[in-house]
């Protein structure tokens, strides 16, 4: 499973292109500089994939149950405007026009990396949501982090 991590801001050209930094390349296998997937987010951005992550994701969904209404929704809004994207051989990605609209991206993005997945955000929504601090930040981390018991000590 990949580890990604880190903020990085880029700009978009005209035709919907950015750079991946030199830093978040340096973090994929070389197998997944090239492939990925993108789709929306859970909030306002866009979710990139590297390709190898995308299908332990996809498997993962694929395996709810149907019948269940809830299921059936979540997976059509999941997949909705998702693309397969392929990097150039300056690392650009293009984004799809549809997405770009979704996320209101248009000069400067943000690039937020964790875990196995790196979120697109305009950079005035990110600033926005990432300006409102928890009111008590350690509260909401023993919330959060406190149901992990972790037996690898």
């Amino acid at each position: 499973m990949a580890n990604l991590f880190g903020e990085y801001v880029c700009k978009l050209d005209a035709k919907g292109r950015f750079m991946l930094p030199a830093g978040l390349v340096k973090q994929l296998t070389p197998e997944d500089q090239e492939r990925f997937v993108i789709n929306r987010g859970f909030e306002k951005n866009l979710t990139l994939y590297p390709e190898s992550e995308w299908q332990k994701i996809t498997k993962e969904i694929n395996s709810l149950n149907l019948y269940n209404k809830k299921n059936r929704e979540f997976v059509r809004y999941f997949y909705r405007g998702a693309s397969e994207l392929t990097s150039d051989s300056s690392h650009r990605l293009l984004l799809p026009k549809t997405l770009l609209d979704y996320a209101g991206l248009e000069k400067e993005i943000v690039l937020f990396a964790f875990g196995n997945r790196i979120e697109v955000w305009s950079k005035d929504l990110y600033e926005g949501t990432m300006s409102v601090e928890p009111e008590d930040f350690s509260e909401l981390a023993e919330e959060v982090m406190g149901r992990i018991n972790n037996k690898e000590e």
